[in-house]
């Protein structure tokens, strides 16, 4: 996992390397944006016009106490709808969930610190629950709040992040974007893992980034954002951090043959097209509703 910020601290004082200290300022927007973006999109339609892309902010993302997330909503949500907020799985306030384990309607009153696009703290909001929770396929936390949309709309000038619905492509010129450390990791997509397996836990089709997406602790449950459209296609959560293969920290790709390979130092993401068909009216869960694939409890 892209450790909770709690997790890799610990980290940094047993080995005295790792992430920068809680109290380190964030580095600037500006200072890490990657020069990586104009070529991923040149990569990104080989058979016509690159994609035009978007100057990708910090609003909308969300600090949580460990981890990073972002207030989202689904192509049929309504402005009068609580709003949700997508973090990772293992960022559950609770703790990890295990292999397997499928947690639905649980009561939270969890808070997060709403930024806006320069990464200025607006607003906190809270959880009514955590409308669903999982690492198992996935690696994906989604919590509903106790205001709606339009509310945080009109009182903080903050709008959400769509959720796409469509599977995202090779070559995309992303955005990670976390609110923890007020930071921007822009590079692409470098391609898809078929079977993602770290520790105990295994993750079907997680996207691969390009090298210059060198995401830290703190990170996990950023948004993923497509550059050319806005729209949040993943939420990032884990890298190999020290070249091992298959464990914590150090998570494995496995093609369809058993074949395992690793990348040193590369990170990944879990995407997010499958959530918006298990929401119906009224940002409601229902994982038997068509085309909800989403594991079950």
């Amino acid at each position: 996992m892209r450790k909770p910020l709690v997790a890799a601290l610990f980290a940094l004082v047993i080995t005295g390397a790792g992430v920068a200290p809680a109290v380190a300022a964030p580095a600037p927007a500006a200072a890490s944006a990657s020069t990586s973006a104009s070529t991923s999109a040149a990569k990104a339609d080989t058979k016509g016009a690159a994609p035009t892309l978007q100057a990708v902010s910090l609003a909308g993302t969300v600090a949580l106490s460990n981890c990073s997330g972002s207030v989202i909503r689904f192509p049929n949500s309504a402005d009068s709808d609580p709003a949700l907020v997508l973090s990772n799985g293992h960022c559950l306030e609770t703790g990890f969930p295990e292999p397997g384990e499928v947690i639905v309607d649980q009561a939270s009153s969890r808070t997060f610190g709403l930024l806006n696009s320069a990464g200025t703290r607006v607003a906190t909001l809270r959880a009514s629950k955590v409308a669903y929770s999982t690492m198992t396929d996935t690696d994906v936390t989604i919590y509903q709040l106790t205001s709606t949309y339009t509310t945080i709309r009109n009182s903080y000038g903050i709008s959400a992040l769509t959720v796409q619905d469509t599977h995202p492509t090779v070559g995309t010129a992303i955005t990670v974007a976390s609110g923890y450390w007020k930071r921007l990791y822009n590079c692409s997509i470098d391609g898809f893992a078929y079977r993602l397996k770290e520790g105990d836990w295994t993750w079907k089709d997680s996207i691969r980034y390009t090298s210059a997406c060198n995401t830290i602790g703190g990170t996990s449950g950023s948004p993923v954002i497509d550059q050319s459209t806005g729209k949040v296609v993943a939420v990032n959560n884990t890298g190999n951090e020290d070249g091992e293969t298959c464990t914590v920290n150090n998570p494995c790709e496995v093609d369809a043959s058993g074949n395992v390979t690793i990348h040193p130092g590369i990170n990944y993401a879990e995407e997010t097209y499958q959530i918006p068909a298990c929401f119906t009216t009224g940002n409601k869960l229902s994982l038997n509703a068509s085309g909800c694939t989403l594991p079950k409890p």
